[in-house]
């Protein structure tokens, strides 16, 4: 048998069949083929210079599978439960800084499995079977305003949907992602309360806010346009305020907006009306870390004709 090197830097020549990982993945001199015996099989150095640079050209998936089999044949496997560092693994490299980019993210992992999973082995167990969570939380994608590290959500409490400035589309609009979960979380999870969160110094809202015309190019464009009303309630009644103030203003006006929006779902409406289904708004300003809440007040709500907004009660500060 034969193996055959197509590797562009080096001209077409045959191998014999010697073992994988002789001369695959390893600069072990006890496993790699010694420079003379090379020489022999190729004939002469240049050839010899050409595949020893082929050694860093192998691909990472290659070098995985032969590390391996190498386990696998020494009967070291590693279990689920066992460490990550009695494994072998291929670390992703910065290769600027020649830092693991993933060191941190490893120890947080260890940390959470050490103090929270392996501690609560039971409810992780239950977790795996099924899910229940009271709340559908709809947040923003930024990355400053997760809302489990903001509100303390825990594994299984809340079911979440991250989109750029937390918006709601329309029911009758086109299929989404947004209203998928709606869907899910609402009809199969049962979910009791759905909370739309916004926060200060949105991105989607500032490019909500700046926008002239809709660009159909533009992937942003074309999903902060379903704010589109948010947008024209500010400009009604603030447009003679700086434009920060008025993203600021539009923000926690969009908030509303969406939670009209879900009125407008049949089988969301039908849950709120019966009081299985609680609809609440959340603001996070992150500069001065304060978190507004309130809750729609559907029987305030319905005497209201669409787009002149919603009645809200229990507002609170925190």
């Amino acid at each position: 048998m034969l193996f055959r090197c197509f590797v562009p830097c080096c001209p077409r020549f045959e191998l014999p069949d010697f073992p994988f990982m002789a001369f695959s993945i390893s600069n072990d001199p006890s496993s790699l083929l010694s420079l003379q015996t090379q020489r022999s099989i190729f004939g002469y150095k240049d050839k010899v210079k050409d595949f020893e640079k082929t050694q860093l050209r192998i691909p990472a998936s290659f070098r995985r599978k032969a590390v391996n089999l190498q386990m696998m044949a020494s009967g070291k496997i590693p279990g689920l439960t066992q460490e990550a560092n009695d494994c072998t693994y291929e670390a992703t490299i910065d290769t600027e800084n020649n830092t693991d980019v993933f060191s941190d993210m490893k120890q947080r992992f260890r940390a959470f499995k050490k103090l929270k999973y392996m501690d609560n082995l039971e409810h992780f167990k239950k977790l795996a079977d099924a899910q229940a969570p009271k709340f559908l939380v709809i947040a923003c994608a930024d990355s400053r305003v997760c809302p489990s590290a903001v509100l303390g959500f825990q594994p299984g409490e809340a079911f979440t949907v991250r989109n750029i400035a937390n918006l709601v589309p329309p029911y009758k609009s086109g299929p989404t992602e947004t209203k998928a979960a709606l869907q899910f979380s609402v009809n199969t999870l049962e979910v009791e309360n759905i909370l739309v969160i916004g926060h200060s110094r949105c991105g989607g809202i500032q490019a909500l806010m700046g926008m002239e015309e809709v660009d159909s190019r533009s992937f942003i464009h074309n999903w902060v346009i379903v704010g589109k009303k948010a947008k024209e309630s500010t400009k009604a009644v603030a447009s003679n305020l700086h434009f920060d103030h008025q993203c600021q203003h539009c923000e926690k006006t969009s908030i509303n907006h969406s939670l009209e929006r879900l009125l407008g779902y049949p089988w969301i409406e039908e849950k709120v009306l019966k009081g299985s289904l609680s609809l609440h708004g959340g603001y996070y300003d992150f500069v001065n870390c304060t978190f507004e809440k309130w809750t729609v007040d559907y029987g305030g709500s319905r005497g209201k004709k669409e787009s002149t907004g919603i009645a809200v009660k229990n507002r609170s500060v925190w």
